[in-house]
């Protein structure tokens, strides 16, 4: 599956989820998704926890956070 068609598994509309990105038909946010793999989630376990969701929903989250930090200038903090 291709970027573009991974990507446009997210979507955004300001009547859901205050335009927050989610996945298509539904109200998962990325933000949501990404909370549940760092926490330690595994994939199976999200899949198996939300109906409908696919695996290639949970690929488009990683894949719109990568792009979303491309462009992000990150400053080293001083102590």
């Amino acid at each position: 599956m291709s970027n573009q068609q991974l990507l446009s598994r997210i979507t955004t509309n300001a009547e859901v989820m205050v335009g927050k990105p989610v996945i298509k038909g539904t109200r998962l946010t990325v933000e949501y998704i990404l909370n549940l793999l760092a926490q330690g989630a595994s994939v199976t376990e999200i899949l198996e926890e939300y109906d409908g969701l696919e695996e290639a929903d949970i690929r488009a989250c990683l894949l719109f956070a990568a792009q979303s930090l491309e462009n992000t200038t990150f400053m080293p903090l001083s102590v």
